[in-house]
């Protein structure tokens, strides 16, 4: 049972005797009046603050200097986050006798400051330590003090905001809130509030939006070739009736999707996370990820990063640093129908979760800058947006820095999302509408330089059949030269585009895989990290696998004038073990070339010795010899100008035809 904190610390005047044969003490005798206030109070113990309101408010009627009721209605509005209607309250009591009850100068300035009144609330403060006992003085009063500072600091010096709708097609007559945007910007998901009765809402358009009317469903839209956003459409294949389907993250390339549901029968606690995989045809069933992301506590609010392998996600379990905090989790493989499975569950640790609760993560395409947001680091009231960066992915997280006002204010922010440039913010505000109520609405702001991520590069293409031109559903794997998964992503079935992040400062080996195709591999460089945000477009043919295919390995490498393979090689070497393997009735021509430096006797030889350098290393692999023949072609097949460094670079390849 709760106590009215007030009546810890009044300073006693008049006695009468309580309900329970207590000795109590009031601002006033009136029997009536206060009769009326202890009904009030067991009211409120049982938080049945409606009837505690009424009763208080008769007791006033009846006495209008009980300042103690006054003092009660402030707890009340105070636990309901009504900032003003506690400071209006308070101010009240103190009206009628400024010494009688030094607390409510206290609670009048905290009042302030979550009202975002930073410089009033230091007045108040300032009485509070006037007139207090220093011996029962809060604890707290100092840090509150710094707090205001604060608030005034960050009021006094904003950073550019520029606020505007995103526009009036991704604009609802319901709450729409919580988006999420593929890499390239040209795909939205959001949450969308929606009555159960579309009819009863007509009739009674300011019906509560509470569950028992309302719930939370998927709602999407694309934009066209002039940049436009489509109107927002359902998304029926994940939307159920009389469920909460909300919180979601699209993986940057548009084909997954993590969601929260609520209260499903194989749900591990009150809400778990939830995959869906785009096909052909739409959108599979949601299915629970399952342990160890889901427990029997509350998981929710995921953000999958653009590598594709780790998911961010709040969770109410134990073991965190407060109340609800960030974790993360790297998908380790995949079940055949496509299902991620996830590995060990991390905490984001103490420079990202506070003793009190973190929410909505988005980490950024580059991998390094996380926005999140809290009420447990230094704010302005309520949720803070809070940016934090890392060197690296091994690296810890760096202290949160909140990103100011206005972008934060005396309200709850959350559900922060950025482009990929990093440029651009998005998140839903409330907005008033004609009747008065308030509207959740998209808005965007432009994020302020000393906010924004650092650059990225991807990439954007169609992978399809060579010979048919018909698009394909294909596995794309982005790896470093030491085998090491960067990217994982995959073409959508519909159309086979695709989407791939790439970090800057490395070479990459790209290869593209699907059963009954030869795969493809290219190499992508990034040597120096770069100034802005670019798209690198890139077209994927596979061939399929007969007799007479051929493809390059474009990441085969050999030192200068040997015919050692350099160790980088392996990377894609391993791959065309995996496509012998998983073909034992193919056989192989690997056949090597030269640019025209050189005489001709010179590169046959070195061409040759090369193949069968190649050949050697997948025969230590486990690869039968009787699969595979050597053919040294020397300058014989050019593919580029020898006449330029960029051809003959070209020219000096091997390739594998498939003989049989």
């Amino acid at each position: 049972m709760k106590k009215l904190t007030f009546i810890l610390v009044l300073l006693l005047t008049v006695s009468i005797v309580g309900v329970n044969g207590q000795q109590k003490k009031y601002y006033v005798d009136n029997k009536k009046a206060i009769k009326m206030f202890e009904e009030g109070y067991e009211h409120y113990n049982w938080n049945r603050y409606e009837a505690a309101l009424e009763r208080f408010q008769s007791a006033l009627k009846v006495a209008p200097k009980f300042a103690d009721c006054y003092y009660a209605m402030a707890d009340i509005y105070r636990e309901r986050k009504d900032y003003e209607a506690q400071y209006g309250v308070l101010t009240k009591g103190i009206a009628i006798d400024s010494t009688y009850y030094p607390m409510a100068y206290y609670s009048a300035g905290v009042a302030l400051c979550n009202m975002g009144d930073a410089i009033e609330s230091l007045k108040f403060f300032d009485l509070y330590k006037r007139f207090a006992n220093p011996k029962r003085m809060r604890k707290d009063t100092d840090k509150w003090i710094e707090h205001a500072k604060f608030i005034k600091y960050m009021y006094d010096n904003p950073v550019p905001y520029n606020l505007r709708k995103v526009g009036k097609n991704l604009d609802s007559e319901f709450d729409v809130y919580w988006p999420s945007l593929t890499l390239d910007g040209k795909e939205i998901v959001m949450t969308i509030l929606k009555p159960f009765d579309m009819s009863m809402f007509k009739t009674y358009p300011d019906m509560p939006r509470t569950p028992q009317y309302f719930q939370e469903d998927f709602c999407m839209a694309q934009k066209d070739d002039f940049g436009e956003w489509g109107v927002l459409q359902d998304v029926p294949d994940i939307n159920t009736n009389r469920a909460n389907e909300g919180a979601q993250a699209l993986s940057p390339d548009g084909m997954w999707m993590f969601l929260t549901i609520c209260g499903r029968q194989d749900s591990k606690g009150s809400c778990d996370i939830y995959f869906s995989r785009r096909t052909k045809t739409g959108w599979t069933a949601p299915r629970n990820i399952g342990e160890p992301v889901n427990t029997a506590s509350w998981e929710s609010q995921p953000c999958l990063s653009a590598d594709g392998q780790t998911l961010y996600f709040v969770s109410g379990r134990g073991g965190g640093k407060g109340g609800h905090d960030i974790w993360k989790a790297k998908i380790e493989s995949f079940k055949s129908d496509g299902m991620p499975v996830f590995g060990k569950v991390e905490n984001l640790g103490p420079n990202v979760n506070s003793p009190k609760d973190e929410a909505s993560p988005f980490i950024h395409a580059d991998n390094k800058t996380l926005y999140f947001s809290s009420d447990g680091w230094e704010g302005l009231g309520g949720m803070d947006i809070f940016v934090s960066r890392r060197e690296n992915e091994n690296a810890e997280w760096g202290t949160p820095v909140n990103m100011g006002y206005p972008i934060n204010s005396k309200d709850d922010e959350d559900g922060l999302i950025l482009n990929a440039e990093g440029t651009l913010g998005y998140f839903a505000k409330k907005d008033e509408m004609p009747t008065g109520n308030l509207k959740q609405v998209l808005y965007c702001f432009d994020i302020p330089v000393q906010h924004r991520p650092q650059p990225i590069v991807y990439v954007s293409g169609k992978v399809y059949d060579k010979e048919t031109n018909v698009p394909l559903e294909a596995m794309l794997e982005l790896l470093d030269y030491q085998g090491n998964k960067i990217t994982l992503s995959s073409s959508k079935p519909s159309d086979g585009t695709f989407l791939l992040n790439l970090p800057s400062g490395h070479q990459y080996a790209l290869i593209v895989t699907r059963d009954d195709y030869l795969y493809r591999s290219e190499t992508i460089v990034i040597d120096e990290p770069v100034n802005e945000s670019k798209s690198v477009v890139m077209d994927l043919p596979l061939v399929p696998i007969k007799s007479g295919a051929v493809i390059t390995l474009k990441n085969v490498f050999f030192e200068t004038n040997s015919t050692e393979l350099k160790e980088e090689s392996a990377v894609e070497l391993m791959k065309l073990v995996q496509l012998m393997n998983q073909n034992p009735n193919v056989d192989i021509e690997i056949g090597g070339h030269t640019d025209n430096v050189g005489t001709a006797e010179y590169n046959a030889k070195l061409s040759m010795a090369r193949a069968k350098s190649t050949m050697n290393f997948l025969v230590e692999k486990g690869i039968n010899p009787k699969r595979m023949t050597a053919q040294g072609y020397g300058a014989k097949k050019p593919i580029g100008d020898n006449n330029t460094e960029e051809g003959r670079a070209l020219n000096r390849r091997i390739e594998v035809k498939i003989v049989e």
